[in-house]
């Protein structure tokens, strides 16, 4: 039973095996509605394989999984589409489920790219495309919505601008977010719950204790980490959608 109303995942001692070899093991997270966790860690540290078990596309091999989401959305790190075929937006928005025009205009606009609706993706840019992806998501409103490095080949500014939209959305919708993040600079002035992974749960909570994590700064580096606490110390000011710096 939920005894609170905003959580919507709980991943409690989970992991997922396979030949015999843990992918990961002992992972525990809850994720509620309005709040952004973030996964961090090196390539291979499973951190899409926690983030499936939370969508229920993986199964875990230990543990238990509490799920109260009644409506969940991904943005795959990855998506196999034809470039050279003559797609529109509003035609890729309804690819996959229908998705009527309001409901398309209105994602679209939440996500800055409503003038693009009738453009053709292959004359998008990175960042466009990943607001076009983020809008097909958010489409039908989910309350849990799982991004797996979603500022993949988009410029600096660019960055900044999708992060801030991240946050946006998640304020917005009211809906959990669990993101999967290389970019620990952005991830930890954009986040309330950072979970650090490397096979296991290497340590986890707010942005500003990470940095001063001993599991942490030995994953990362101390240069990284002196880095990053200087970067969340100094970035005191806010940024315009394009990412650019507010007067």
């Amino acid at each position: 039973m939920n005894e609170n109303n905003n959580l919507l995942v709980r991943l409690k001692d989970c992991g997922v095996q396979k030949s015999s070899k843990w992918i990961v093991k002992g992972i525990s997270l809850e994720i509620h509605k309005g709040k952004i966790v973030t996964l961090i860690g090196p390539n291979g540290s499973g951190k899409t394989t926690t983030a499936k078990m939370a969508l229920n596309i993986l199964k875990s091999d230990e543990g238990s999984i509490e799920n109260y989401s009644t409506k969940m959305a991904y943005v795959p790190q990855k998506i196999s589409i034809d470039w050279t075929m003559p797609l529109r937006v509003i035609d890729f928005m309804n690819l996959t489920s229908h998705i009527n025009k309001d409901e398309i205009i209105e994602a679209l606009e939440l996500t800055g790219v409503q003038h693009l609706i009738y453009n053709e993706i292959h004359n998008l840019s990175g960042g466009e495309f990943q607001r076009v992806l983020i809008a097909r998501a958010i489409a039908k409103k989910p309350d849990l919505l799982v991004l797996d490095e979603p500022v993949q080949g988009v410029d600096f500014n660019g960055e900044i601008a999708l992060y801030n939209l991240i946050k946006e959305i998640c304020t917005k919708l009211n809906c959990g977010i669990l993101l999967i993040s290389h970019d620990l600079h952005f991830v930890m002035s954009a986040t309330d719950h950072v979970i650090c992974l490397n096979g296991h749960i290497c340590c986890s909570g707010s942005p500003k204790s990470i940095v001063k994590n001993s599991s942490y700064i030995e994953l990362f580096g101390e240069h990284n980490a002196a880095t990053l606490s200087l970067y969340q110390h100094e970035h005191d000011h806010s940024h315009q959608t394009d990412g650019s710096v507010k007067n």
